[in-house]
């Protein structure tokens, strides 16, 4: 596959960790970052796998939790306690962490209070709400990390006999495109691991990923969760249909 997609919706490498941390349910004092490393590494793989431009800071943040596993793997003297906590190799990444998320806690509030004057939904626990049209249940927007996480899984599961079977058949991103637009025009949502099960091999699912980037960045769809770390569904962004909606009848 040649399509290459440079990502307006990509989020940094302080938010990949973030999202690891959060996801596992670790202490961000005390970060095993011998499995944060590899889970962060399994990401940009995959992100290279799609050929998606990856930007140099990425890069440079693995380099830095490859060199703090080193350090953390040598064996340790014995000091005092204070100067134990002074050496800790993660100390200074454990600081910028910190400092991020208090950043975007405030940067959330700062963006809520303006939603409040325009009169118009609001953000809940750091995520924005969708309501479905039946009133019933309350969806959360996933973020990048979170279909990458979905795809990882996929991947993973399929048969490597399939691999071989890319060459017999092709998929293009601008079909998985219109095919994902003329299914939404049918339903209400798509559930994603249902796109990607119904795939006949890797080359599919990797087009179909692809697409879903791709109609996200051009605004035309919204990727949401029923929990946090929940099913992906997809949805189309119901805030660009209104403007098209009013020329239509205008």
């Amino acid at each position: 596959m040649t399509y290459k997609i440079k990502l307006e919706i990509f989020e940094g490498p302080l938010d990949l960790l973030l999202y690891l941390i959060k996801r596992e349910e670790i202490d961000i004092y005390d970060i095993p970052v011998s499995k944060i490393a590899d889970q962060y590494l399994e990401y940009m793989e995959v992100m290279k796998m799609l050929d998606l431009n990856i930007a140099g800071e990425f890069i440079v943040m693995a380099a830095t939790l490859i060199h703090i596993k080193s350090k953390m793997l040598l064996p340790q003297q014995e000091v005092e306690p204070e100067e134990e906590e002074e050496m800790d190799p993660r100390a200074e990444l454990v600081q910028r962490l910190i400092e991020y998320k208090k950043f975007k806690e405030a940067a959330k509030k700062l963006e809520e209070m303006e939603l409040r004057q325009k009169n118009i939904f609001i953000r809940s626990s750091s995520l924005e709400q969708y309501k479905s049209h039946d009133g019933e249940g309350v969806y959360f927007e996933a973020s990048l990390f979170d279909l990458l996480t979905a795809f990882s899984k996929v991947l993973k599961e399929i048969p490597k006999k399939t691999i071989q079977e890319i060459i017999k058949d092709e998929f293009t991103v601008d079909e998985k495109i219109h095919q994902l637009l003329h299914l939404l025009m049918e339903r209400e949502s798509i559930s994603v691991n249902s796109l990607f099960a119904s795939s006949k091999n890797k080359l599919e699912i990797i087009a179909i990923f692809l697409a879903i980037l791709e109609l996200i960045r051009l605004k035309e769809i919204v990727v949401v969760q029923n929990k946090l770390f929940g099913e992906i569904e997809i949805r189309r962004n119901e805030a660009k249909l209104i403007p098209k909606l009013r020329s239509v009848t205008t």
